[in-house]
């Protein structure tokens, strides 16, 4: 039997409808931007695989640094003990993380990063003696899938069975520069009439809303405004860190800077599960007490795992050097290129690109999950380039080790899949 066939019996994969849609492609080796399948097939990782192995799979330097640690120390309980990857971690993390981030609090991936930044607001303004329990957000907003993470994500096609269940959000559009002044005013009704606790947010992209993008004056403007009302601003930055939008972070681009952010996916590099939420001194300052209560008891078996530190540490010295950010540089300027021979097709509505982050909307209707993107999906894999549409949103997000060619048969696979659209 094949991997696909033995597949079917006992795995439930996610994000898919069993019933319409039962095989999934097995994949036997990665390496650098190619996943190859069990029948030997190749394929471009033109998503590196959800925006994790930013710097190639199986990359070497990562993997030696990795394998170097196992042998060293493989996992400790964090709540008693320290150890040196951990603290390694943290130093060089602050030496790239927005200014004011001050603490790293360790979790175990995405959603749960936003599940403890949820609870360090809740409890900050607990510890102060106010109660605050309703969140802003964005519109089509995406911060996960457990509970919390769900509640403040405005995107119903994951959350619809759980809405009774999930905290209370006020939601605002994203800023451009038209509409600035009329989400100020929202935001002063809503501030004026609610005891609200935090705004979260995905600083400039909206990843699984279909790569959109928002203006970052605007969204400056928005930040001011809580921090002048004492609201904790929590970026999501599990999609967008670590070098994706051309800077170290989204937030990079913005003047005022979070309370709170959340890491992860590019953090270790594909390797190995890990995700951090990072937060200010003022935010941590407000769980010191002589009351234990006061302290913040949230905690994950594998947190601060010191393999998955020794992974952050290696792609954190990758993503620092010199040949990365050239290689950064240089897709940024090829897609601005694609952009320009693409942006006028007939089938295509509008484009987008921050840096190695490309998007385009077909000028049509799909459902999110439907047969038309079903079609494109298959389409790009017997073009032997993994892309995966968002609804009407193709969108490339590259491992920063593509060469050229590579990049160049993403993008004609793109050109020429507008033909059967």
């Amino acid at each position: 039997m094949t991997l696909q066939q033995r597949d079917k019996k006992h795995l439930w994969h996610p994000l898919k409808q069993h019933q319409l849609n039962p095989d999934s492609l097995a994949i036997v080796k990665a390496k650098d931007c190619i996943l190859i399948d069990e029948e030997g097939n190749e394929y471009i990782d033109a998503i590196a695989s959800w925006y994790t192995c930013m710097f190639g799979h199986c990359n070497d330097y990562i993997i030696e640094k990795t394998y170097n640690q196992m042998q060293q120390l493989d996992q400790i309980m964090f709540s008693d003990f320290t150890h040196e990857p951990a603290v390694k971690l943290s130093e060089e993390l602050i030496k790239i993380l927005p200014k004011g981030q001050n603490k790293i609090f360790f979790n175990d991936n995405g959603s749960t990063a936003v599940e403890a930044g949820i609870k360090m607001t809740l409890q900050y303004y607990f510890n102060k003696g106010e109660k605050r329990a309703m969140f802003i957000a964005f519109e089509n907003g995406f911060h996960g899938d457990t509970f919390g993470a769900m509640g403040v994500s405005g995107l119903s096609v994951y959350n619809g069975p759980f809405e009774d269940f999930l905290i209370d959000v006020k939601r605002i559009p994203t800023p451009n520069s038209s509409n600035i002044q009329d989400i100020l005013n929202q935001l002063k009704n809503i501030v004026s009439n609610y005891n609200i606790a935090g705004f979260i947010y995905e600083p400039l992209v909206q990843g699984a809303a279909g790569m959109q993008m928002h203006d970052a004056n605007g969204l400056n403007k928005i930040l001011q405004f809580f921090k002048k009302h004492n609201i904790i601003t929590i970026a999501d930055e599990v999609m967008t860190g670590f070098g994706k939008t051309g800077k170290y972070f989204a937030s990079d681009y913005v003047k005022t800077k979070p309370d709170i952010m959340c890491l992860s996916k590019a953090l270790t590099a594909g390797l190995i599960p890990m995700a951090i939420t990072s937060c200010t001194q003022d935010i941590y300052d407000a769980f010191l007490s002589n009351d234990i209560a006061k302290g913040f008891f949230h905690c994950h078996t594998y947190s601060a795992n010191p393999v998955a530190c020794a992974t952050a540490i290696a792609g954190i010295e990758l993503l620092t050097s010199a040949e990365i950010q050239n290689n950064i540089a240089r897709i940024i300027y090829k897609h601005q290129a694609f952009n320009k021979r693409i942006k006028n097709h007939p089938k295509v509505k509008t484009t987008r690109h921050l840096g190695v982050i490309f998007a385009l909307d077909l000028n049509t209707k799909m459902e999110r999950y439907g047969d038309l993107r079903d079609k494109l999906l298959k389409f790009f894999m017997q073009k032997g380039v993994f892309l995966r549409p968002l609804g009407n949103t193709i969108y490339i997000q590259v491992p920063y080790v593509i060469t050229n060619k590579q990049l160049e048969k993403v993008y004609q696979a793109i050109e020429e899949a507008l033909e059967i659209v």
